[in-house]
């Protein structure tokens, strides 16, 4: 049942995404793959909608405003924060020592997740679409895949940062 719903909803949904994409600003990946998320979502609470065309050209559309509303208070900084913290050599040392552990560390992740996490912390500052465009990946998918990656970090750092602290 499923499997039919989503075969005979996948033009319908290229086409809507397509058609509303270029005013929200987004891919129309994007926006596809948050309206399949929605149906999956539905399809698990309240089982198939019973208008299927219906319902998912008002789901476009609604990702699509929620996609506007989200970008229109997205803001970059106008200039970088303030370092105001001291910077002595001892200083200097040891956040050099903290980067090469982080590094190692994110060298040490499974799957994409290195590439992910370099490209997120290069000193380009890259936006999420330069790096989704970079890695090959949608851009809806960079959050979910950040999420999954710095959990994978979390999990690599916490028994060195524990084992560091039983020392002193």
């Amino acid at each position: 049942m499923t499997h039919d719903l989503v075969a005979t909803l996948r033009p319908l949904l290229t086409a809507e995404a397509s058609a509303e994409a270029h005013a929200t600003g987004t891919e129309p990946g994007d926006l596809e793959q948050a309206v399949w998320l929605r149906l999956l979502e539905r399809l698990d609470t309240d089982g198939p909608p019973t208008d299927p065309q219906g319902w998912l050209r008002r789901a476009v559309r609604a990702e699509s405003r929620r996609t506007r509303r989200t970008t229109r208070l997205e803001r970059p900084y106008e200039a970088e924060p303030v370092d105001d913290v001291d910077r002595t050599p001892e200083h200097l040392a040891l956040t050099a020592a903290r980067g090469r552990a982080l590094r190692d560390a994110v060298r040490r992740l499974p799957g994409r997740c290195p590439r992910l996490m370099e490209a997120l912390l290069s000193p380009m500052d890259l936006t999420y679409r330069e790096i989704a465009g970079e890695l090959g990946i949608s851009q809806g998918s960079l959050g979910p895949e950040r999420s999954r990656c710095l959990g994978c970090l979390r999990r690599l750092l916490t028994p060195e940062v524990a084992a560091r602290g039983a020392r002193g």
